[in-house]
């Protein structure tokens, strides 16, 4: 039995390019389905998160990242009586707009794009569902539901007038997404499931790279004593399976805080519906203040043994390198481009020529980006 706060796929706003719709399945599985049928769903196979593509084969890509941001969002939503496939959509969607090598990549695509308006990576996300997926008869894009399109634009949190890139200001021109509210439930689960996700495989994977060890952590908060437990009911455990044991009890402790969290906050708002949910002037889902201290203490973790390790940095500088002598050469030479890509700015600006390298730059994968700098750069 759905909550009555739930979003109701019945009930929803609709597509901006109207079209029929399934007989079996509801507006948000068609919305899911889309998202994993599309070509920039299917490169972040080989997107990476800090580690570059070829460093391993058990590092987590984007893919994987948003596969286990959408099975958490699930389990979460379906302790909370809310949508699932809303949920799950959401999350499959959004790091749809990432460039190759990370932040890193999204770091040097907007230093270069910075004459021409900038890059950010939601803002990507958003012209990738509205119009760079090229796959349809009838309309550009995914033409996904308002509810999954709020939810990728607002996944964050409210988006205000000065934060809110060109593209995302477009569409709320043409279809109103209620920027300075929260968007639903859904997305507000989708977005901190995306946290617990990142926290923990990237503790999960920097064990692996050996940028710290199971000693190292035990002193951490939330942490620490998970080890202990463990040490003290398997003490002869091998590694690697003492590694998932401590990754999953704390995923396990994050998803309880935030459906116990989440549940104080709804039953002291009692929201009647999903539209109340937006109108209550703040977010909902939440993790306990305890939660969040000792979550902090985590990342300040990560932050100076993984992500400012010497071999990340080596690693992050590389990056940088291929995505900007990416963009300047073909800025500079736009004949390099594909044809079909070459005609996207036929005849138009210096602008538009940028947001065009811009696009086909986002859209490469680690492994694509680093062969075509080796094809462009070397005899």
């Amino acid at each position: 039995m759905p909550a009555p706060y739930a979003s109701d796929p019945s009930a929803s706003r609709g597509r901006l390019h109207s079209e029929p719709e399934s007989n079996t399945r509801s507006v948000f599985q068609r919305d899911r389905d889309r998202i994993i049928h599309s070509g920039a769903f299917r490169k972040l196979k080989h997107k990476t998160q800090v580690f570059v593509y070829h460093e391993g084969d058990y590092y987590r890509t984007r893919l994987t990242h948003s596969l286990e941001v959408a099975q958490i969002a699930r389990s979460v939503s379906r302790a909370l009586g809310l949508n699932e496939d809303l949920a799950e959509a959401i999350a499959l969607a959004h790091d749809l707009g990432h460039t190759p090598f990370g932040h890193a990549g999204e770091r040097a695509l907007d230093e270069s794009m910075q004459p021409y308006g900038g890059f950010r990576h939601n803002d990507q996300t958003v012209r990738i569902l509205t119009g760079l997926e090229r796959r349809y008869a009838e309309f550009d894009g995914l033409n996904l539901t308002w509810e999954t399109v709020e939810g990728v634009v607002k996944h964050n949190g409210p988006v205000s007038a000065e934060s809110a890139g060109p593209v995302i200001r477009d569409l709320d021109a043409e279809w109103p997404m209620e920027l300075s509210s929260h968007a639903s439930l859904e997305a507000q689960i989708a977005n901190l499931s995306d946290d617990i996700a990142y926290t923990n495989h990237d503790f999960d994977d920097g064990l692996r790279a050996g940028f710290f060890t199971m000693h190292d952590l035990a002193s951490l908060p939330l942490i620490g004593p998970i080890i202990e437990l463990i040490d003290e009911k398997y003490p002869n455990l091998d590694q690697r399976r003492r590694t998932h044991e401590v990754i999953r009890r704390l995923i396990d402790h994050m998803v309880r805080d935030l459906i116990s969290t989440t549940s104080q906050n709804l039953n002291a708002v009692n929201p009647v519906d999903a539209s109340a949910v937006r109108d209550c002037g703040n977010g909902l889902a939440a993790f306990s203040k305890e939660f969040l201290e000792s979550d902090r203490l985590l990342r300040d973790f990560l932050m100076t043994r993984m992500y400012r390790h010497y071999l990340v940095n080596r690693e992050t500088g590389k990056s940088k390198r291929v995505v900007q002598d990416l963009f300047a050469l073909l800025m500079e030479e736009p004949g390099c481009l594909p044809p079909e890509w070459q005609a996207r700015f036929a005849g138009r600006d210096e602008k538009r020529q940028a947001r065009v390298i811009c696009d086909y730059i986002a859209g490469m994968t680690d492994r694509y980006a680093i062969l075509e700098h080796r094809r462009l750069f070397q005899l």
